[in-house]
């Protein structure tokens, strides 16, 4: 959802809301401060808590802001938000800077501007992250400024993009493939391609809570529990005690135990366990 750009109020200069363009002519109206002017606003900032002169710096730089965020438009996001976020990347460079260092704001302040649009943009351009790792972030964004075409990438760029951010070729070929995937509709309205067989919303039925569900596994788990009673009660005491022995008790009856105990070979008792599970499963069946 595009955010509402902030309303700016500088002297005689309108108040756009909404409208890039007029926001864009409003900073670009706002006169670009002198090297002294800019150093004396900072001072008074970082030793005095001026914020009248930490506003008058982030105004007079709102326009190096548009012209970072336009170079992030073939994402296909809003170039509102994307001015927005830049705008809160400028704040906080204001926020850190310091005049001692001898270096323009502006130097200062591109790393926080390209910091916050680089966290939109892999916050908003997919619904699944494709960059976690800070190697990823940085192939990302090489891979969309460096693509000499529409298509995949040849093997020879391949290996000299891995050649130029110290990556292995693999690595390239992974986020390409995460960049060229698209999201799936969760709901596709009905002949809509092929999708309703592999959306989402097909796989994703939540049935725990469904009257007819519950009912029908109640009444199998009920037809189960008879069928095992009535197969229990038709075998001999000794099968039963076999498999209670076997199968039921905390300590497991090996089947020599069982066999000692009545008399017969151990293969005897393992033929008679067999015979008792048999009709077990077959009342469950």
């Amino acid at each position: 959802m595009t955010t509402a750009l902030v309303p700016l109020k500088h002297g005689n200069l309108p108040t756009p809301v909404g409208s890039e363009e007029a926001y864009i002519h409003a900073v670009n109206q706002i006169p670009v401060l002198s090297a002294e002017e800019e150093h004396e606003l900072a001072e008074r900032y970082r030793l005095q808590g001026d914020l009248d002169a930490a506003r008058a710096l982030v105004l007079s730089h709102l326009r190096f802001v548009v012209h970072i965020a336009r170079s992030y438009r073939g994402y296909g996001l809003p170039l509102g938000d994307i001015i927005q976020e830049g705008n809160v990347g400028l704040m906080k460079a204001v926020k850190r800077f310091d005049p001692a260092q001898g270096v323009r704001l502006v130097s200062f302040a591109v790393h926080w501007i390209r910091a916050e649009i680089h966290e939109y943009v892999l916050r908003n351009w997919r619904i699944v992250k494709v960059a976690t790792t800070k190697a990823q972030r940085k192939l990302f964004f090489n891979l969309r400024s460096g693509r000499k075409h529409l298509g995949w990438l040849t093997s020879e760029e391949v290996d000299a993009m891995a050649r130029d951010l110290g990556v292995k070729p693999e690595t390239v070929r992974e986020m390409e493939a995460r960049m060229t995937g698209n999201d799936t509709t969760f709901d596709p309205t009905p002949g809509q391609d092929d999708e309703g067989i592999h959306a989402p919303v097909a796989y994703l039925e939540d049935k725990r809570y469904d009257p007819a569900t519950a009912v029908e596994e109640a009444d199998w788990e009920q037809h189960r529990d008879q069928n095992l009673h009535q197969a229990l009660a038709g075998l001999d005491e000794r099968s039963q005690d076999i498999l209670a022995r076997r199968w039921l008790s905390e300590r497991k009856a090996t089947l020599k135990e069982l066999a000692e105990h009545y008399q017969v070979s151990a293969e005897r008792i393992r033929q008679l366990e067999k015979n008792a599970m048999g009709r077990l499963k077959t009342a469950l069946a």
